[in-house]
């Protein structure tokens, strides 16, 4: 994976169209039970480890893992003993 530093992700992503880039930090053992969010999402874990859940697939995603969910896709995301950070640009649907 190329090195990529978060100022030169959230160019790449308003250049595509997303109107937030953020830092998500998540805290050890942490479970989300099935829910939606309003926006799309790409992101990349940066570091720790967790389990995504989409219908019957579950992914466990680690440091340099990419991901996306359109807006409105029901998921579930548990986070690892050591937690879990990603980079995520959001942009409504």
């Amino acid at each position: 994976m190329t090195e990529l530093d978060f100022a030169a992700f959230e160019t790449e992503h308003r250049a595509q169209g997303y109107d937030q880039v953020l830092e998500r930090v998540w805290p050890p053992d942490t479970t989300l039970d099935r829910h939606t969010h309003p926006f799309a999402v790409k992101a990349l874990v940066t570091a720790g480890e967790f389990w995504l859940s989409v219908g019957d697939d579950t992914r466990h995603l680690r440091a340099g893992d990419r991901f996306e969910l359109e807006p409105e896709v029901p998921h579930a995301e548990r986070y690892g003993s050591e937690g879990a950070t990603f980079w995520v640009a959001r942009r409504r649907g």
